[in-house]
């Protein structure tokens, strides 16, 4: 029976008797096996017999034969690289082609990790540019790659502003960024909310959980058009980006709103609140991070279905809409989640942890709760939860609610 300890055995008596392992295996799992469990491998590793796999139809085994080859670091091999990362037909097999080739930190390798930046497949490029900057301050290196900061790949462009473009700290944060305005804390404001924010000091939030109003559904959320709707959120969820603390998060809830029809006469019109709002945050600078979908009961949904339960016509079907989005954002920056993290002390991060029975899939099932012998509904009990969470813990700290009134 074939085991990684009996390949690790083997693989100590020698090249030879690797090689005999794999001829006598026939079947490709087999083979695929052998290959992922080779482990550490020294420099003088006689890899000829694993390149004559690189031949296989199969496109695990081409995969794990690169690795194994790059395990080596044998300069020997860039040539056979390159002629994988060039015309081999997987994307994934190129890809690891080139990250082999720049994980042996050769100056031999340059000039062919150069010439795979002119691919046109970013995972290729990104991993020669990966490559590449193990080499960052020489300078026909430098030179050639800060032009890709006009590539047409947002990916490419993102290294490369980190790497060479990126802003001395222009931060207006007065306070350490763990901190908060004290007059900020569990205060409710009631007031026009773009008015409210102007007179917040930049900087100034951790977290800024929303649920706006829905496009003319409510009385206190009346607008003459849906394109004067958004309008008024862009503002706000502009002036919100400014209030917000670098790398920290906005999280909208919202969902799709129905505006009924006049009459029978005519039709009723939906309008998709999350996808049209989207586009506007990402370029105001939220990079999108998550969606949340809330799945309600259907029994505290309207009821669409009743006109399709009569007359059963497929094209005029209309489900129940039991969905709501979370939507999740980040305030863009070059650190990454961790240096937020970082800026607490170890007692505040050891209290923030979540606890076993979280919810591990991005669909929450909303039902019905009694809090403190009160019923609410599943969002005003998640709402209930996420305020008396919300004391604790760096993510949440410093939460400000403002309630936007039209």
């Amino acid at each position: 029976m074939l085991t990684k300890e009996y390949v690790s055995e083997v693989k100590a008596n020698g090249n030879g008797d690797l090689k005999k392992l794999v001829d006598t295996k026939k079947d490709d799992k087999s083979i695929v096996f052998i290959l992922e469990n080779l482990g550490y491998l020294p420099d003088d590793f006689d890899d000829s017999w694993v390149q004559d796999l690189l031949n296989s139809k199969n496109k695990k085994i081409r995969l794990n034969a690169i690795k194994t080859i790059g395990k080596v670091k044998n300069e020997n091999n860039i040539s056979v690289l390159l002629q994988i990362a060039k015309n081999d037909v997987s994307t994934d097999v190129r890809r690891e082609a080139v990250s082999s080739i720049g994980r042996m930190r050769s100056r031999k390798a340059i000039s062919t990790l150069i010439e795979m930046l002119n691919d046109n497949d970013p995972k290729i490029i990104s991993q020669a540019i990966r490559g590449l900057l193990v080499f960052k301050g020489d300078e026909k290196i430098d030179k050639r790659l800060k032009v890709l900061l006009n590539h047409e790949n947002e990916t490419i462009q993102t290294v490369i502003k980190k790497e060479y473009f990126s802003k001395k700290n222009t931060s207006k944060d007065k306070l350490k960024h763990p901190n908060s305005y004290d007059y900020l804390k569990n205060t409710v404001v009631l007031g026009d909310v773009r008015d409210t924010l102007k007179i917040i000091p930049d900087e100034s939030f951790h977290l800024t959980f929303t649920s706006p109003p829905y496009y003319n559904a409510r009385d206190y959320s009346i607008y003459p058009s849906y394109k004067a709707y958004l309008k008024f959120l862009e503002e706000v969820f502009k002036l919100t980006f400014d209030k917000t603390k670098e790398g920290r998060f906005l999280i909208v809830n919202t969902s799709p709103v129905i505006v009924p029809r006049i009459s029978r006469q005519y039709a009723s019109k939906r309008y998709p609140i999350p996808f049209d709002i989207h586009h506007f945050l990402v370029e105001m600078g939220w990079e999108f991070i998550d969606d949340i979908i809330w799945s309600k009961p259907e029994a505290s949904v309207k009821n669409r279905n009743a006109g399709f339960l009569q007359h059963r016509k497929p094209i005029a079907y209309k489900p129940n809409a039991r969905t709501e989005y979370l939507m999740v954002y980040r305030k863009q920056t070059d650190k990454l989640i961790d240096w937020n993290i970082k800026q607490y002390d170890w007692d505040t991060v050891k209290e923030s942890k979540v606890k076993d029975g979280y919810e591990t899939s991005n669909v929450w099932e909303i039902e019905f709760y009694f809090y403190m012998g009160v019923p609410l509904s599943g969002r005003a009990f998640h709402y209930n939860l996420f305020a008396r969470t919300s004391q604790k813990g760096f993510s949440l700290q410093s939460l400000t609610h403002l309630k936007a009134v039209a």
